[in-house]
């Protein structure tokens, strides 16, 4: 009788145990990331001087200053849902040509999300000033972002009608 007593409470403590484990998936963290957060620029102030500005639902006003492919402004790309969270761009065009994109929203909810996108969201914003287009590679570690950069970004292009 007394071993089952001890190999009951053994098995009950270890499942307490178990079940209480957070793992790196579970949720916030309590360190911000710098790109989440928006320090790295104006990216969730809100303010625009040229061009268009989101309202509360995210979604892109679509119109901008300047003809039809050459026109200058920001431009918000709609937000991308994605497994580990939302994802939105924001281009400034200029001269018909992107000469900047901010990520407004990254997925942050844990501490591995905001490592892996303070290392892939510079590159990806490289790339986009790169190639001038959405048609940039996938990030390798951060494909979710990756996907999710490009669906928004592509949404800033079309808005901006490049």
């Amino acid at each position: 009788m007394r071993r089952i007593t001890v190999w009951l409470l053994s098995t009950v403590a270890a499942l307490v145990l178990l079940f209480s484990y957070k793992t790196s998936t579970m949720g916030a963290g309590g360190e911000s990331s710098a790109i989440a957060a928006g320090t790295g620029g104006d990216a969730g102030t809100g303010s625009s001087t040229t061009g268009t500005d989101t309202g509360p639902s995210g979604t892109d006003a679509g119109t901008g200053t300047g003809s039809s492919g050459t026109g200058a402004g920001r431009y918000d790309g709609s937000v991308a849902q994605t497994r580990w969270g939302p994802v939105q761009v924001r281009i400034t065009v200029s001269g018909g040509k992107i000469t900047d994109v901010t990520a407004l929203q990254v997925p942050d909810g844990n501490h591995r999300d905001q490592q892996i996108n303070d290392y892939a969201v510079p590159i990806l914003r490289q790339s986009a000033l790169a190639a001038q287009s959405a048609d940039i590679d996938t990030v390798s570690g951060a494909t979710v972002t990756s996907d999710g950069y490009r669906e928004s970004l592509q949404a800033a292009i079309d808005a901006a009608h490049l």
